[in-house]
């Protein structure tokens, strides 16, 4: 083959290779699609967001377990037989609310008898003293009669505390919980009748690593979610630290109490929770608005219609949103979307974000399977 035929087999590759590229270039959309020698380049389309200063906090999330301000087990002080149950599980009760009486005929003939035994006491003693003032009597048997008349009164008190004991009261104002027992069982002391609970606030404690333990102090605010009420938020704070730090799972108890007027928390609840350790104010963008390479962070900043490369530092991270600790100011615009073909330099054009389209009505085959 002739030099001349070698040269031309060459200029006819490297004029197929030179076409199919400015091909590849117009359909993937570079600058230069579509126009022609001597136009500008058409400008990217991209959305822009603003660079701006807000809170950021930090936390931390533990789980915990809800606790009633006060929470006992109802027990009867005395032996005897149930007569009567006073209350309905789930209500509120007041202070010293009768709850439930025993059987009481035993008890009431004892109180009747100490208390004719002390004025009997009581009457022997008068007389005594009063021929004590003639020195009718020795004084012996006075201290006698005395002793006697302390004793029966003594008895009065204990039976009568006995009697009383045999209405069981409510210690607290609370919520009273199921009926553990029926009228005609026989109770004692170790038989529980029901549960009271105080509900007015309800203290939730949580571990959390030992890592946080200089950064948590007392008063501060945290907010518990349960899967149980969803969308809603319970506030409290801090109200109690533990003095000792697990050695096994490396944390240490955390008690928090929340408001709880309308009683809606009850005690034993599984719930996340929330702690904010600081606040601060930060320049921030949204994370779609960063390109990460391997090395570096940047982001493309728009100023009078083109595109500017800008190198950043990040730091904390928020929902949707990333701190920046430098390389931007507040105020300045940059670009979040059309970044795959944005350039140095490149011409752009700020677009209105898109609104996302409402979703379709379901179909008859769709609602079917869903109520399956």
């Amino acid at each position: 083959m002739s030099l001349g035929k070698q040269f031309g087999i060459v200029a006819l590759i490297l004029l197929m290779v030179g076409g199919g590229s400015h091909l590849l270039w117009n359909q993937t959309g570079g600058d230069d699609a579509g126009a022609a020698p001597g136009q500008k380049r058409r400008p990217v389309l991209v959305e822009t967001a603003t660079v701006q200063r807000m809170v950021l906090a930090r936390k931390v999330e533990a789980v915990g377990t809800t606790r009633a301000r006060q929470s006992i087990d109802i027990r009867s002080a005395e032996s005897g037989r149930v007569v009567d149950l006073l209350f309905s599980p789930g209500t509120v009760v007041g202070e010293g609310e009768t709850l439930a009486r025993l059987d009481s005929a035993r008890e009431v003939a004892d109180v009747a008898e100490a208390r004719a035994e002390r004025r009997e006491a009581e009457l022997a003693l008068e007389r005594a003293r009063a021929l004590a003032e003639r020195n009718n009597i020795a004084k012996a048997t006075v201290d006698q009669l005395e002793a006697a008349y302390d004793a029966t009164d003594a008895r009065l008190r204990r039976v009568e505390k006995s009697l009383a004991d045999r209405t069981v009261r409510a210690p607290f104002s609370g919520k009273v919980g199921l009926k553990q027992v029926d009228v005609g069982a026989r109770v004692d002391e170790d038989t529980v009748i029901t549960t009271l609970d105080d509900l007015t606030e309800i203290e939730i404690d949580f571990k959390i690593p030992e890592v946080y333990f200089g950064a948590v102090a007392l008063g501060q605010m945290i907010e518990a979610t349960s899967a149980a009420f969803e969308n809603r938020r319970f506030s409290g704070e801090i109200t109690t630290i533990d003095s000792r730090i697990d050695p096994v799972s490396r944390a240490f108890k955390v008690r928090a109490k929340i408001p709880n007027a309308d009683l809606t928390l009850p005690a034993g609840m599984f719930m996340l929770v929330d702690l904010t350790l600081a606040e601060r104010e930060a320049l921030t963008v949204p994370e779609d608005a960063v390109v990460l390479t391997e090395r570096q962070a940047s982001v493309f900043v728009i100023e009078n219609d083109k595109a500017t490369l800008r190198i950043i530092e990040l730091g904390q991270r928020d929902i949707g949103r990333v701190e920046v600790k430098s390389g931007l100011k507040e105020g300045e615009q940059i670009a979040v979307t059309g970044l795959q073909r944005l350039r140095a330099g490149s011409a752009v054009r700020s677009i209105e974000p898109e609104t996302p389209l409402s979703p379709d009505p379901p179909t008859n085959e769709s609602t079917e399977a869903g109520s399956a």
